[in-house]
């Protein structure tokens, strides 16, 4: 991974804050058809098909919309989880069918405690703005990039981010800290990621 950024390249904050206003402006039909073929993607990667278990997440404001995705992957006899942000990081829990969830920190809905704590091995990454090399920029407090660390440091894991191709830009400032994607699934298709 690269650490050099160039004083002319944009912060992360600015580039979070053009790509979310992108996302944010795309109608509400375009969101849910986009949404809706994420999904069919999603589900025709061997590595989602052949995985037990999937990280997923719930969606808030106008992200990817992945509930018919987490309804589909629970037809298929495939285990989910959802995360749990806590003071210590991301906790991943099951949810099944008709779990309640609760309202967590940053507007989220998330599993409550008592749901038991997994590990996956493939997980559906939300962002903000993604790159063609694979990295990401997250919605700033680093939660993802820590809970990768950990999982890649148990065992490795697969990450695919989920955004809508609006949230492209070429060229997302990294660090040491930061784990490229292992792929980027938007409507367009799936991205393979070039690396640095």
């Amino acid at each position: 991974m690269t650490t050099d950024v160039s004083p002319a390249s944009p912060d992360k904050a600015a580039l979070r804050k053009a790509a979310l206003a992108r996302r944010d402006g795309l109608a509400v039909e375009v969101r849910e058809h986009a949404s809706r073929r994420i999904a069919e993607i999603v589900l025709s990667l061997p590595e989602i098909a052949t995985a037990e278990l999937v990280s997923a997440y719930w969606p808030i404001r106008s992200e990817v919309d992945l509930r018919p995705l987490i309804a589909a992957l629970r037809a298929r006899g495939q285990a989910v989880a959802l995360p749990q942000v806590t003071p210590e990081g991301l906790v991943f829990r099951l949810v099944g069918e008709g779990d309640a969830l609760a309202s967590g920190g940053f507007g989220l809905s998330e599993p409550g405690p008592d749901a038991p704590a997994v590990e996956p091995r493939v997980l559906l990454v939300p962002l903000a703005a993604f790159d063609r090399r694979g990295h990401r920029i997250g919605y700033g407090k680093g939660y993802y990039d820590r809970a990768l660390a950990r999982l890649d440091a148990r065992g490795g894991a697969l990450a695919f981010g989920i955004a809508f191709a609006a949230q492209e830009t070429p060229f997302v400032p990294d660090g040491p800290h930061d784990r490229p994607l292992d792929g980027i699934v938007t409507e367009a298709g799936l991205i393979h990621p070039t690396g640095d």
